[in-house]
């Protein structure tokens, strides 16, 4: 028969009742010590800003190798790409009063009938000289100019220009085709990173206006937001939105992130991302069409900068928490490796130095 004791008001502890309670408090002290060495990141920004982009940039960068399923399941998605790219160009050619030529019009119908290919298929060679064509003819190049119009896919030029690579029967996916696949994300997201002697979880959540209400699920214990911006979305529309503006709902989220209750000491760093693509559009798309108070010369690419800059610190100091919090601002290209390992480390030190301000140890 087990010892007990007698505690205050006549309760028994019994030898049982104090070997389960020390082992909660070491579960409890354990769990501590955890959370003092890992450092939460969120992945915040409305859709197609370039998060899940992010995310696997920094399995790149931290050498988290990719899974030989997870390779397969991408060379599967590059081809799905292909087709469901070229789908979206096609259906914006009806709205822009565009027809593919003549000579291609039997190739239509066989993008709108492609099956996904299974494990192990290569890409189907009958594609092989439909796509090539469809991406040749005049009016779908006109449709691929106007894609701001139709929030169309940003990597299609860099997969046709492949397409004697993807096309090969061995072919199997780089770390940039990678980087460069697109698939909407549909829920939340975990990726664990070693940082020296800290752990860091990072947390993507799917951009989309449908999938915002999952977001409040992942506001506890946040160290960092990393919040990411289109720069090249202030003369596009959403996906999902025809009628809205990718700048002005990338605005609308800032602002309230930087007014949230959950985030009143939480440092933020500013991803004004795709500037590769900014910079291709300046020269012909004058922001001033979209943000009349714009002041700039049209085509200055670094007064376009320099303006959206302002108008998310402006937001952010609307929130008046300047003296809690700091809010980092980048101009990034998540596409661009190189340019995200150094932007990275910089970042990681940030979410470092927070972790320890949040522990009181300096």
């Amino acid at each position: 028969m087990g010892a007990c004791m007698s505690a205050p008001g006549g309760v028994e502890v019994t030898e049982q009742d104090k070997a389960r309670n020390r082992e909660v408090e070491k579960e409890l002290k354990e769990a501590k010590a955890k959370m003092a060495s890992q450092v939460k990141v969120l992945l915040l920004g409305s859709g197609d800003s370039g998060k899940s982009t992010i995310l696997k940039q920094m399995r790149v960068i931290h050498k988290l190798p990719f899974s030989q399923q997870e390779i397969e399941s991408y060379r599967q998605l590059v081809f799905d790409n292909l087709i469901t790219g070229m789908k979206y160009l096609l259906e914006a050619m009806d709205d822009m009063d565009l027809a593919v030529t003549e000579e291609n019009k039997p190739f239509v119908e066989m993008v709108y009938d492609a099956k996904d290919i299974r494990d192990g298929d290569p890409f189907p060679l009958d594609y092989f000289d439909p796509l090539t064509n469809l991406w040749a003819d005049q009016n779908v190049q006109k449709a691929w100019e106007r894609g701001n119009e139709a929030a169309l896919p940003e990597n299609l030029s860099y997969f046709y220009a492949a397409l004697n690579r993807l096309f090969h029967p061995t072919y199997q996916p780089t770390e940039q085709d990678i980087i460069q696949c697109r698939a909407r994300t549909i829920g939340i997201t975990e990726t664990t990173f070693q940082l020296r002697d800290h752990e860091m979880l990072m947390v993507d959540v799917g951009g989309q206006k449908s999938e915002r209400r999952k977001w409040i699920h992942c506001f506890q214990d946040v160290t960092s937001i990393l919040f990411l911006v289109s720069l090249s979305g202030y003369d596009q529309c959403l996906v999902e939105d025809k009628d809205a503006n990718q700048m002005q709902d990338a605005m609308t989220i800032w602002d309230s992130i930087c007014h949230s209750q959950w985030f009143k000491q939480t440092s933020i760093i500013l991803f004004l991302n795709k500037n590769d693509l900014f910079e291709k559009k300046i020269p012909t798309s004058d922001i001033k069409n979209f943000f009349p108070d714009f002041d700039g010369e049209p085509g200055d690419i670094r007064a376009g900068r320099e303006y959206f800059k302002r108008r998310f610190a402006r937001l952010a100091q609307k929130a008046g928490r300047s003296k809690e919090r700091e809010i980092y601002i980048h101009i990034t290209t998540a596409t661009d490796t190189a340019m995200l390992r150094v932007v990275m480390a910089a970042v990681e030190g940030i979410v470092l130095r927070s972790n320890l301000e949040t522990a009181a140890l300096i």
